[in-house]
């Protein structure tokens, strides 16, 4: 492990014991497997919009050139450079299990800030009825036995999507966090969703200023590989949640 307290190098993700040292009302936590230039550019724009005591925590998982992101290294940013590469359910529990914070977001690096997203979220989570509070989900289908999820706008929902997906770690630490089986981001976020569900957490959609640039974890992934791990995933959803509808909101 590097010494140097904000650009930490690991081999592998059992080699940390810590984030960082500071503490912030909220973080914001990005997973990075390459492209590191354009989520720079991601964390730029949470710098340019975010309140002051936001904090950012970045694990780069994968041997890649990490230098535009180290160069963003601040008092509040922090980089975990674990070589070795990790799946994304595991590197997303490691966020929330050394979160410097209460609330965490767990947010994709194509997602772009164009206006302040957090204090709209915190105020949210001020009301304390939520668990989760994101910018995309949606609702279950069940008339279509579980296979998709239907986007109807702001309110409370069934899942979220880790475009944006703003939680408080207590709550999603109970809810045991993300499968450490998703090795890819796809339907890992709905599964998390329906732990939260089962658990009696509330989950809340909201219209935040908030665009995605170009989705290299879906876009530039190997198509074979994002289809067959985007699916076992998905099994494992309705194998274990289909049919459960009395964890599901009141359809509207």
């Amino acid at each position: 492990m590097t010494s140097n307290p904000r650009y930490i190098t690991v081999q592998r993700i059992g080699d940390i014991r810590r984030i960082s040292k500071s503490t912030f009302p909220v973080t914001c936590a990005l997973i990075v497997d390459g492209y590191a230039e354009d989520a720079a550019k991601s964390i730029q724009k949470i710098k340019e919009f975010a309140p002051a005591g936001t904090g950012i925590a970045v694990i780069a998982a994968g041997d890649f050139d990490v230098q535009p992101l180290a160069q963003e290294m601040d008092e509040r940013t922090v980089l975990i450079h674990i070589i070795g590469g990790v799946g994304w359910g595991e590197a997303a529990n490691t966020l929330l299990k050394f979160s410097p914070s209460p609330i965490m977001i767990l947010m994709d690096p194509s997602t772009i800030f164009t206006g302040d997203a957090i204090t709209p979220v915190m105020q949210k989570f001020e009301e304390d009825s939520w668990s989760v509070i994101g910018w995309h989900g949606g609702l279950i289908n069940v008339e279509d036995e579980w296979r998709s999820v239907s986007d109807v706008g702001p309110g409370e929902v069934d899942v979220l999507f880790s475009y944006f997906m703003a939680m408080k770690v207590e709550d999603a630490i109970g809810a045991t966090g993300f499968n450490i089986r998703a090795a890819y981001y796809r339907n890992a976020d709905i599964e998390f969703s329906l732990r939260v569900r089962q658990g009696y957490g509330r989950l809340l959609q909201m219209d935040l200023p908030l665009e995605q640039g170009r989705h290299h974890g879906y876009y530039d992934t190997d198509p074979e590989y994002r289809d067959a791990q985007s699916k076992k995933t998905y099994d494992r959803i309705l194998d274990r949640f289909r049919g459960k509808n009395e964890i599901l909101v009141p359809r509207r």
